[in-house]
């Protein structure tokens, strides 16, 4: 039996996709090892959207590469993202790469490796033009087993300038609402509670299909159809989000008052540049209108600083929105050239110190909100889903509550009581840190 090991990088998207090729290779029979030096093959799934992901992915592969030095017998695996952005100049750098696959090749994983092993794969890269998830596939989920994230489409059509996901990823592709529903049942027989549904634009989902397939209809059969407990709604365009999703959040309690929309910035000028068809006076209402519809609400965004033509007063204008409305949680990034982006281009680029400065000026101020915004909860008693032992110290448990998205925010100590990881349990909130909160299982 020939084994893997697979390094997956990245997004919750990406790592679907490495969930669906442990999925194929181990129904073709191939053993998963967690030990590289024991492992026929080397697999390393890429992330490529951003530098720094594109770094990461490079020492990766070079990590790997190390292995194959000490045993040429190993073969190495280079899929994903970086691939589909940066095929020609990778397999030319990386002469160690056996296989480069694109994003597209997912499901020939298991066909591609055996004909590696077997000498018969006479091509060094495989990048065909279009792949789309189905419940058919075998997925092997990497995350515990109480909680998932579930693709709806692939793609994206939203052509902001300075992403490069639509020449990576292509135009937008929607699965059907059956074979949704069907993975759905799937993972809720294997005890998942908690799903994430996750998309690079949830709203423009079923764009692409006919005028019965949108979000709403599709929520409206997982709630009828499906028993999860938690539903939870990941990357939603500011523009897309509609009065129908928000009757239907507050009548089904099930999917969850948390709403992560990415903003990207305030300024009218800096938005346009960016090609988000919305402003500033559009956020401001979408914030209202949501607090005032689904008052218990979480609400996550990111914020992106240091793009080409920000001024000094761009980002008192971001302090200020943040200071007014205060967002739940706000992630930060600073600005940085994507080859192919027709951002690369415009003028006025920020220097890097000043992007650095503005980053930490913003996550500083959001810090001190986050810190206020969880005073709120100590007293109160809320559902936590518990995900284990702390990774700070054995002797407490860690949980989520239902405004806390798992890996991106924060998370619920747990000092008092006894639970089983995938328990959904009632705790008392006695203390609120910066991004945590701690209490004792009522």
């Amino acid at each position: 039996m020939s084994s893997f090991y697979l390094v997956s990088l990245g997004c919750a998207k990406n790592l679907v996709d490495s969930e669906i090729m442990l999925g194929l290779l181990q129904e073709s029979g191939w053993e998963l090892t967690e030990d590289p030096t024991a492992a026929d093959v080397l697999i390393v799934n890429t992330c490529g959207f951003i530098q720094p992901a594109v770094e990461e992915a490079i020492e990766v592969i070079l990590e790997m590469v190390h292995y194959k030095e000490d045993d040429p017998e190993k073969h190495l695996v280079v899929t994903g993202c970086l691939v589909q952005r940066y095929l020609a100049e990778l397999s030319r750098d990386l002469q160690e790469v056996d296989l480069f696959v694109g994003t597209e090749g997912v499901g020939d994983i298991a066909n591609l490796l055996q004909n590696l092993v077997d000498g018969k794969q006479t091509e060094r890269y495989y990048c065909p033009d279009s792949f789309l998830m189905n419940a058919s596939l075998p997925r092997t989920l990497s995350t515990p087993f109480f909680r998932s994230s579930v693709k709806i489409t692939e793609g994206c059509n939203n052509r902001c300038t300075y992403c490069m996901i639509p020449s990576i990823r292509g135009n937008l592709r929607s699965r059907d609402i059956a074979d949704i529903i069907l993975e759905l049942q799937h993972l809720e027989a294997g005890g998942v509670k908690e799903i994430s549904l996750i998309a690079q634009d949830l709203t423009a989902y079923g764009n692409d299909l006919d005028d019965q397939s949108n979000l709403i209809t599709l929520l409206s059969h997982i709630v009828k159809e499906t028993g999860f407990p938690w539903l939870r709604l990941m990357y939603l365009y500011p523009s897309g989000v509609t009065d129908e999703l928000f009757g239907l959040m507050e009548s089904e309690a099930r999917i969850l008052p948390y709403m992560d929309i990415p903003f990207q910035h305030v300024s009218d000028s800096i938005l346009k540049k960016m090609h988000r068809r919305y402003g500033y006076n559009d956020l401001c209402n979408l914030i209202d209108k949501i607090r005032d519809l689904v008052p218990d609400i979480a609400l996550r965004t990111t914020m992106m600083v240091g793009f080409p033509g920000e001024t000094e007063d761009d980002v008192r204008q971001l302090e200020s929105f943040l200071k007014q409305y205060r967002i739940d949680h706000v992630g930060v990034f600073s600005y940085t050239n994507e080859e192919g982006a027709r951002s690369e281009f415009f003028e006025a680029q920020c220097p890097e110190e000043d992007k650095q400065e503005r980053m930490q000026r913003i996550l500083t101020l959001q810090a001190r909100i986050s810190k206020e915004i969880l005073q709120k909860y100590i007293g109160q008693t809320v559902p936590v889903l518990v995900e284990g032992i702390s990774s700070e110290t054995d002797l407490l448990l860690e949980g989520r509550t239902v405004y806390q998205a798992p890996d991106i925010d924060g998370c619920v100590y747990i000092n008092d009581g006894n639970a089983n990881p995938g328990d959904i349990v009632q705790v008392r909130i006695t203390e609120a840190q910066i991004y945590d909160l701690v209490g004792g299982i009522v």
